[in-house]
């Protein structure tokens, strides 16, 4: 559905404008129109297609849906995708973000993304000397929005990572860490399919060549990159924490089957000496020597029992038992 048509001329906003009227302000020189859609139908893309001249394949891409993050090149124009990740409970939910930019229009488009962008018209409106450069701004001001929505997910994942590194020793079920760790480890993919892809091709907006919709903007498309190296960085940080962490963990699982080997064959000793010594006196051979003393009996389990009292006193001085 339609969110926002908006015109501008100067840095100043002009007035929200019908579809039908798209044509008109885009026309005028020193005048962009800023279009927001959020999951829209076919025939809404269609109708923009037609007003501003968009590539057959950018619009393709963006009906279609789950893009890899990218910037594309149409003459001109830019067609950007980029990935919205939001916290969903424990989980990760993707959207996607598709931004048409020309020299005289940004057309952004939203699909899944639950959280809007108001927030980001309403800066650049409030920011006239810098809304006046045009559509690159607006593409600058909303990449940096969607960039800096990576970082509150990136706390939140680095938090619940500490929490699980507490439960490795605090005797916690190690099934239920390794499977925390997993599930961490999937939803720092996620994060890093969203963030990776990005850097990459936001290099291209500053230094060297960059598209016309951008020129005169390269310390601000700068500013986005050092963001994403940051994330990138970090994101690769806290992976090689998890995998550690994953490595701690199947160590404190072999440690407890060691302890636990150690008391079954401590326990085993212990009733292994009994048993010998019952087994030796319980063949039935007529000339054994002890067969007749008469307190063989109370003799044998004397032994048995001051063995096991010294196995006992070893095993737990070793730490065994």
């Amino acid at each position: 559905m339609l969110v926002n048509c908006v015109a501008y001329e100067k840095g100043r906003k002009l007035a929200e404008i019908g579809k039908h009227e798209i044509r008109a302000y885009v026309s005028r020189p020193e005048c962009f129109v800023w279009v927001a859609l959020r999951d829209p139908a076919d025939g809404e893309l269609e109708e923009m297609q037609r007003e501003f001249g968009l590539h057959a394949l950018a619009v393709e891409d963006s009906r279609h849906g789950h893009q890899r993050p990218k910037i594309e090149e149409y003459g001109d124009s830019l067609f950007v995708v980029l990935q919205a990740v939001e916290p969903a409970g424990e989980a990760l939910h993707v959207g996607e973000l598709d931004v048409f930019v020309g020299a005289n229009y940004v057309l952004s488009v939203r699909s899944r993304v639950e959280r809007g962008f108001a927030e980001v018209r309403a800066r650049c409106e409030r920011e006239p000397e810098l809304l006046e450069r045009g559509s690159g701004y607006v593409l600058y001001a909303l990449m940096d929005a969607v960039v800096d929505r990576y970082f509150p997910v990136l706390d939140q994942l680095e938090t619940r990572l500490e929490s699980i590194d507490e439960q490795i020793f605090t005797g916690k079920s190690a099934r239920a860490n390794v499977e925390a760790l997993y599930g961490l480890k999937q939803e720092l993919m996620t994060l890093k399919h969203a963030v990776g892809p990005l850097l990459e091709a936001t290099g291209k907006l500053y230094g060297g060549r960059v598209p016309p919709v951008c020129a005169g903007m390269g310390e601000y498309f700068r500013d986005v990159y050092d963001h994403l190296v940051r994330l990138n960085s970090t994101i690769d940080s806290i992976r090689d924490m998890v995998t550690t962490a994953l490595n701690v963990n199947l160590s404190m699982i072999t440690l407890q089957e060691n302890e636990v080997t150690k008391r079954l064959a401590a326990y085993a000793a212990l009733v292994a000496v009994p048993t010998l010594i019952a087994g030796i006196y319980g063949m039935n051979f007529r000339s054994m020597p002890e067969l007749e003393l008469p307190f063989g009996y109370p003799l044998a389990l004397a032994v048995m029992a001051s063995i096991d009292f010294w196995l006992f006193r070893r095993f737990r001085r070793a730490g065994w038992l």
